[in-house]
Order: C-alpha cells, then structure tokens, then sequence
C-alpha cells in the first residue's frame, strides 16, 4: 500500500499588493524526496518554502500534512529574541536528554553553543538554526540557504548528514556543487509558476534553456498569427462583416492571450568598466606575519600577485583569510615582513558584511549617498562609469523597479542586498576587483552573469569565496589557509587543489614564490576569455596530475583514506555520548521511546565504525603495497 505524501499543496494562490506571486501551484513532496528548489531571486523561493512550513498562508488553495508528520524548517534569519544562548535557542522544544544531538551538530557546524545570542553573529544564528533543525530530526526538512556563513569543511560535515538521512528535504541554496551532490529532483519557480523534474539540479541550466527556447518559439508563431490576422482584418472585413465575426472574436482572443503571457525576467544589466591599466606588479609580499595575541593568523608568507591574475583564498572560517586579504591590499598592516602595492592601482571592494549599505535607508539613499557616485547638484542621478545616469533607470539594471527605489534595504532580501552592493561596485572603473563572500544569496542567474564578467576583466580579481563551484570556474590560483597559520599556493580552482594536495603536488607552505612555480600566480593559470596575450606564462595550462596517487592508490581513494581518521573519530564521540546516555539505568522506564531510539541509532553507528575502520585498513594495506 502506497504511503500517503507528507506535503500536499494545491492550487496555491498567494498576491501581494497586487502582483500575483503564486498562481495555481501544485506539489506533493513524498517520503525520500531530495528536491532542489530553484528560481531567480525574488521569485518567491523563500515564500513557498515558508508556505510549506505552515508560517504563510496562501489566498486559495490547500495545504495538506497527514496527521503524524513532522516538518522543520530552516531560515534565514531566525528570530533569537527570546533566548539567552544559541544553545537554549537550538535545544528548544527537544525532549530532555537530547540536547547530545545539537552538541553533535554544533561540532560539525563549528559554533559554540554558550555563545549569548546578543553576542552572536548573524552566521553564528544561522548555524544554530541549522543544528536545531538536524536535532529535531524531521520527516520532512526545509532547508533555505543552509551553506550561507559556513566554511568548506561545514559545508562537507553538513553535505554528509543529508546524504545519510533518510529524511526528505527541500534545498534552496546558490552552492551548485551543494545542489548537484545531494539532489534527485529539481523544482523550479518561474513567474508564479512551479515546474518539476525528476532529476536533480546537474542539468538545471540545459532543462531551464529548452523551456525558454520553446516559450521563445511558441511566442514568435502567435505573434506571426497576430499579424496575419489582423491584416486580414484590416483588408477584408468590411466585405465579409457579417460572415467572418467569429474570426474577429478570435483575433481579440488571440490578442489577449499574447498580453496575457508573462515575460519572463531578464538577467541583470551588469558590466565591469576596466579602469586604467595598473602596473604588471600588482602586489608583493614577503615573509608577512599575523597573530592577534597569542592566536597566529599567518606564518611567514610571500607572494606575488601580477595583473589579470585570479586569485583565489579558501579555508575554515577565522583561518584568517579575510585577515590576509586585507593585509594584501593595504588596509591592514602585517606584524612583520612587507607589503609593495603595485602602481595606478584602481580598487574595487565587495565586502561580505555589506557594512557599505545603511539598512535603514533606501535604494535610492545609498546610491546618491555613496561619494564616488554623487552627481553634484542632483539628488535623481548618480555617476556610472564616468557617466551620468538616473537612478531608477540604473537600479533597472540590476533588477529593482521603480516601486523598491524608495524602500529600505533592510525590506531586501539576501539576494537582492547582494545585487545593491554589486551595483555600486560596478559603478566605478577599477582594475583591482576584491571580492569577500560575492556569491552569497545570488541566483544561479546572477552568478553566471557574474562569472562571465570576471572572465572577460581586464584587471587583477582577489576572491574570498566558500563556493566550490565558482572558484572552479573563475579561479587561476587558491591560496589554502587551513587554520594553522599555513597558506599554500596550489595552481588552478578548487578541484586542481584537492587534486594537487591529494596527490601530494604542493608547494611548501608559505614559500617564497618564484618563477616557473605554482606558489607564483602567474605559473599554470587557466587561459580565459580576454587575455589578449597579456601573459605567455598564463597561456600555459596547468600540469595534469598524475593517473595514480603514490602506493596504488586512486586519487579517489587517496582522498578517502585521508578522510577516514576523521570519519571514525566523529562515530567514536557519537557513540559516546549514545553510551552516556543509556547508561542511565532508569532510562528505559521513564522515556521507553528515548530508549529505543538511542539503542537503534548505537547500533546503526557501531555498524558504520566497524565499516569505517575496515574499509580503513583495506586503504592502509593497499597504499603500503
């Protein structure tokens, strides 16, 4: 007997102030569903996903959850008013002697739980709304952009609890590589609309461009039959009045279905105005040194950055990454060692905080507010690459209309704060772009657009980024900061740095760069779009691993076997802290319930470590040959 679904929406209507949001939407999410939920920023993503929570309400329509069947839900912004610590916040409504599951969650998430909730920073809330929700352990979770504010390392402890759940869940997230390893189908939000396919989010983009292409077609044929018909109408109406009023009834049809259809939203009018060309040196730094008491941030690390070069910083949040940047880009001093900033340079700064927009001030306030866009004597234009525009006509080009002008910031959603601050970024010539966290919130969309235009920039690009994706796409070289104090230069985007440490390709960390080696930015980066042959070095392609790590081992497995110690450490304390807990000898007859499930998941992590430890040693003995 088929199992009834554990969400049903049905012809789901939702407006807001006047425009349609929803119109007619169906879903049934069922028991094993991993579905990705995809749609340009501000098309509603986080409405449906809170309508599915029950926290919205829709105008018309039904939303159906068998009686039995937990949902859990994730936001945004989780509201922590009422509580003292994110730890009180996350064990909230969990049955007492299970808090060990948000102890558990908040080691793989990185956060402390004692942390005040005044003190705690907006990423540090979110990470405790995520342990709430995997504590909670629902049938069903609803998960809006959970990768947002955790590091990589996160990101892969989060990536493997979804894979082992069996739990259904919804994910809306920017992380394409996120979206591709987890999901099995794919729901898209479109123009009030919501389309499914039976495949996860690998082949997104290929699936969303035939609709388009097919909407395109379908649209120039009604168009042309418009335009038969009404000349028809014109030439030869008057001598088939009578007969043919049918045919004019369907000519205004016609008409009103083509005014009916809904255009779809263009991609934001971005572009990157290159400033004047800055020296071939951009910046320089020699055994540079960093430590905030007696934490060290950065051991002796030279560098050299040439113009065009992409660099890349990757590594867990507080390894110091945005520390190095700013060092690198003067605004921060090291403790010792020097830095020589190239000449002519033309700066250009996404901060990840966003501290350069006010929340409480509007689009059009932030835009003529900001000094390097004021066009003296007017309050109704800003200055756009040397050029004079009208405010509504430039916020236009990033996707705001008119309505949203004159709206506090604080109304926009994450995705469209990010778009604002690309927007002022964008207004100016630069020929240094520093990017910290760009990607955060933005659609798959925005993000391509994004990627495009690094691609054919002229100038140097410094990026802080989580995103495994995008540094693939735009990267030539990834500076690894793993939390010690070491950087590591590895030719190439994230994969080339796994690929390169799993096989042991590394330079020594915090080597002095020099030609012809990879801690040099110059050596082994990728050719891209408008290098012009500016630099033969960066025309050569980066040196391909080898088939085979050393020992036998694939690089698969090699990557694998490293991993493993902490795999089996991570079951150890879990089963731990399972032990601590049926060790209470009254436990079986106060909470049976508890009991059962602390026995079952014992035994299910005993199990895994037993497989853990023995696929360890296989590794072991194969790479020992």
């Amino acid at each position: 007997m088929a199992r009834a679904p554990l969400l049903q929406l049905s012809s789901i209507q939702l407006t807001f102030g006047g425009d349609p949001v929803f119109d007619g939407i169906d879903l049934t999410v069922q028991a094993g569903d991993r579905l990705a939920l995809v749609g340009r920023n501000g098309s509603g993503k986080s409405t449906l996903m809170k309508l599915m929570a029950g926290l919205v309400e829709p105008d018309a329509g039904a939303r159906v959850v068998p009686a039995g069947v937990s949902v859990g839900y994730m936001e945004q912004d989780p509201d922590l008013s009422a509580f003292a610590t994110l730890g009180d916040y996350a064990t909230h409504g969990l049955a007492p002697g299970e808090e060990y599951r948000v102890a558990m969650a908040a080691e793989g998430l990185k956060f402390d739980p004692a942390t005040p909730v005044e003190a705690a920073s907006g990423g540090e809330r979110r990470r405790a709304a995520l342990a709430r929700l995997m504590a909670e352990a629902p049938e069903l979770m609803l998960l809006d952009e959970p990768t947002n504010h955790l590091d990589i390392e996160a990101i892969d402890w989060l990536e493997e609890q979804l894979r082992e759940t069996r739990a259904a869940f919804v994910l809306i997230s920017h992380d394409r590589a996120f979206l591709r390893n987890l999901t099995r189908s794919t729901l898209w939000l479109d123009r009030g609309g919501l389309r499914r396919r039976e495949l996860g989010f690998e082949g997104f983009e290929e699936w969303r461009d035939k609709v388009w292409d097919e909407e395109d077609q379908a649209r120039h044929k009604l168009d042309r039959k418009i335009k038969a018909e009404a000349r028809w109408a014109v030439e030869g109406i008057s001598a088939r009045r009578k007969r043919n009023q049918g045919r004019v009834r369907a000519l205004a049809a016609l008409r009103e279905e083509r005014a009916g259809q809904i255009r779809r939203q263009g991609a934001a009018a971005m572009a990157l105005e290159e400033g004047p060309k800055s020296g071939k040196l951009v910046v320089e730094a020699v055994d540079i040194t960093k430590a905030f008491g007696a934490r060290v941030i950065l051991r002796p690390f030279s560098l050299k950055v040439q113009r065009g070069d992409r660099v890349a910083f990757v590594g867990p949040n507080g390894a110091g990454k945005t520390t190095l940047l700013k060092m690198l880009t003067g605004e921060m001093a090291p403790d010792s060692g020097t830095i020589r900033l190239g000449t002519n340079l033309e700066m250009a700064v996404f901060d990840q905080t966003r501290a350069q927009l006010d929340p409480d001030a509007s689009l059009w306030d932030n835009l003529t507010g900001d000094p390097t866009m004021r066009v003296s004597g007017r309050s109704d234009q800003v200055m756009v690459r040397g050029q004079p525009r009208h405010v509504v006509g430039y916020l236009k080009d990033f996707l705001f209309d008119e309505a949203q002008a004159r709206a506090p910031v604080r109304s926009l959603s994450g995705g469209e704060k990010a778009r604002l601050l690309l927007a002022r970024l964008m207004a100016r010539e630069s020929n240094l772009l520093v990017l910290d966290e760009p990607t955060n919130d933005l659609d798959v969309e925005t993000l391509d657009l994004l990627q495009d235009l690094l691609g054919d920039y002229d100038g140097t690009v410094l990026l802080v980024s989580h995103d495994r994706d995008f540094i693939d796409r735009v990267a030539s070289l990834t500076i690894a900061m793993e939390g010690d104090g070491r950087a590591t230069a590895y030719a190439g985007g994230w994969s080339d740095y796994r690929a390169q440490r799993a096989g042991g390709m590394q330079e020594a960390p915090n080597a002095a760069p020099g030609p012809g080696t990879k801690a040099d930015a110059k050596a082994g980066a990728k050719p891209r779009a408008g290098d012009g042959g500016r630099s033969e070095a960066a025309q050569k392609p980066a040196p391909k691993p080898a088939t085979k790590a050393p020992g036998g081992l694939s690089f698969t497995e090699k990557h694998r076997l490293e991993a493993l110690p902490g795999v089996i450490e991570r079951l150890e304390a879990e089963i731990a802290k399972l032990g601590e807990l049926l060790a209470d000898p009254e436990l079986f007859t106060r909470e049976p319930v508890k009991f059962r499930k602390a026995t079952e998941m014992l035994t299910e992590r005993q199990t895994t470590l037993a497989a853990a430890e023995e696929e360890w040693m296989t590794l072991e003995e194969k790479a020992s040959g």
